[in-house]
């Protein structure tokens, strides 16, 4: 996964070889959740089961053997390439020892982000609406929508109303 420019300076310069040291040689080339090997296109179920080509049978999410699929299970079959990343287990780019960086699949890493891409997506609704009550004012009642626009306070008629009629 591509470095967050706001992040960089949190990462060592010597990044690339930690990260090609813990994806290749302690890794194998392999995704160290599922075995997914990297830069391999597989062919994916959305259940998550994927087809192993070296052992001619499918894996289940967590790299182990599964049942093979059924027609109708075929039918929403995908292929994808495998790419690995280097993952920090703590979600603390500073934090670089071994125990704390695993090699990842797209698939496993964003599984392992989870957490974080709700958050940050919550925040950014919650940014995005803090910005519409600064600059458009108070967002109207669910009802208001469907009743038209509402009465100046004091006022007895609504606008479209004549005074004394």
């Amino acid at each position: 996964m591509p470095i967050r420019r706001d992040l960089r300076p949190l990462y060592p310069p010597d990044w690339r070889a930690i990260s090609a040291r813990v994806r290749f040689e302690r890794a194998g080339g392999r995704c160290e959740a599922c075995g997914r090997p990297h830069l391999a296109v597989v062919r994916c179920l959305p259940d998550g089961r994927w087809f192993d080509e070296a052992a001619k049978l499918w894996r289940g999410a967590r790299g182990r053997a599964a049942r093979w699929p059924d027609l109708e299970a075929l039918i929403f079959q995908r292929s994808t390439r495998v790419v690995l990343a280097t993952a920090h287990l703590d979600h603390d780019p500073a934090n670089n020892r071994a125990r704390n960086l695993r090699s990842l699949c797209q698939r496993c890493h964003l599984r392992h982000d989870r957490l974080y891409h709700l958050t940050t997506r919550r925040l950014g609704y919650r940014r995005r609406w803090a910005l519409g009550d600064l600059f458009a004012g108070p967002y109207p009642a669910r009802g208001a929508i469907l009743s038209g626009p509402p009465r100046a306070q004091g006022c007895a008629a609504g606008p479209h109303e004549v005074m004394g009629s």
